[in-house]
């Protein structure tokens, strides 16, 4: 994780600005900062996305590959998460340094897709026990300018909606063997449905108040945060606590009350943005450095 020095008098100038709601930036303490979301920006992969969060810039791509299906789940297939930090990103990313984060990420996002109900596994089985889809989730952090949990998270959501996996037939000949039809038509492909693929809420606990989408100065001031997993109903998946401090029981509470409220706006204008993108067709202007 990128951390920033701020002296004493710049804390409290943060701290006391939260107090009031009112954030070094002029946003409120549930307000995110503008999200720039570009989806089919890599051209060879199944799927991909780049997000821009403030100064966080994450990329993700997804590659669909057929592999065996794991022997305690003989009719799914399953997602394989690798995050990388680049080390352009942060100077404390040179060599080894990111290892660790990038390894405390993917953990977090295996807890988060634990669950039957974020992706539909058993559209990606292809013939059970033999054949599955694998979908290989990679993670390339360009930039970190705070709140890297919520970032990567909207960036997979994204990556995974903009997913493409060709549709494939499964043949069986006379003697009972099997053979696997690929379609040739190359916009003969199946669509993930991301309806239930939660996103990370971040809540920073700053003095008595908690803010969302922290920049790297407010992470500064915050001794513990609340990771909180929300689907678009508002529904809590997965919680998890990451810093040295503590919270009581009624801070976490109102945290994830406010991550709820908070979670449900962030999927909704997500869900807008990513159908608004994809009716544009691939006629659609190409923005970014990879445009």
């Amino acid at each position: 994780m990128a951390f920033v020095a701020l002296s004493e008098a710049e804390k409290v100038y943060i701290v006391h600005g939260v107090q009031e709601d009112l954030r070094v930036d002029g946003r409120g303490c549930e307000d995110y900062r503008c999200v720039e979301v570009e989806t089919d920006v890599v051209s060879n992969t199944s799927g991909s996305a780049r997000v821009k969060l403030g100064h966080t810039d994450i990329l993700v791509g997804v590659k669909a590959e057929m592999g065996t299906p794991k022997l305690e789940k003989p009719n799914e297939g399953y997602l394989e998460f690798f995050v990388d930090c680049s080390a352009n990103a942060t100077p404390e990313f040179e060599g080894r340094g990111g290892d660790d984060l990038g390894t405390e990420i993917a953990n977090t996002l295996y807890r988060i897709f634990n669950n039957k109900s974020s992706v539909d596994l058993k559209s990606l089985c292809i013939s059970p026990r033999e054949h599955c889809w694998i979908l290989y989730v990679d993670v390339l952090l360009l930039e970190c300018g705070g709140n890297l949990f919520d970032a990567i998270s909207i960036a997979v959501k994204a990556a995974l909606f903009n997913t493409r996996i060709p549709r494939v037939r499964v043949l069986e000949d006379e003697e009972g063997l099997k053979d696997i039809e690929l379609s040739d038509d190359p916009y003969d492909c199946i669509q993930l449905s991301v309806e239930n693929v939660p996103c990370i809420v971040t809540l920073c606990k700053i003095g008595y108040r908690h803010v969302v989408d922290a920049t790297l100065q407010e992470e500064a001031c915050s001794l513990a945060s609340l990771l909180v997993s929300v689907t678009s109903k508002g529904v809590v998946t997965c919680m998890r606590k990451v810093g040295k401090g503590s919270l009581d029981p009624e801070s976490v509470f109102e945290m994830m009350e406010t991550s709820k409220r908070v979670g449900k706006l962030l999927h909704t204008s997500l869900q807008s943005v990513l159908h608004k993108e994809e009716s544009l067709g691939p006629k659609r202007q190409k923005v970014g450095f990879l445009g």
